[in-house]
């Protein structure tokens, strides 16, 4: 099952550049990087990244990252998956841009 993490420009560039990275301001808070499902995806940019041009969108198979990847609740209690390690370049399969159409994000239709 492939998962997915959305970036700002900047910390795509970061994850190319080093090669791992623990995350986002927000995973750092957390302490976990956190995913979204292909169901997930379109609700967490409209909350999370509402307005904001210049999103990466990653894809990762959710079964490569082993028992450092966690499904937990959030929200409405739906389960999300959360990475407790660093997340490494070598772990992306596939990145695209997310661009911003019309105050929506455009989601690849390899998603759909």
């Amino acid at each position: 099952m492939l998962i997915y993490k959305i970036f700002r420009a900047p910390e795509w560039a970061a994850l190319q550049a080093e090669g791992q990275t623990l995350g986002a301001p927000v995973d750092l808070a957390d302490g976990y990087v956190h995913f979204s499902t292909a169901a997930q995806a379109t609700e967490t940019a409209a909350k999370h990244f509402a307005g904001e041009d210049g999103l990466v969108l990653l894809a990762l198979e959710a079964d490569r990252l082993g028992d450092a990847l966690r499904w937990e609740p959030s929200r409405g209690g739906a389960l999300f998956p959360h990475l407790y390690r660093e997340l490494r370049l070598s772990d992306v399969l596939w990145h695209r841009e997310l661009p911003l159409v019309d105050g929506q994000h455009r989601f690849p239709e390899q998603m759909i």
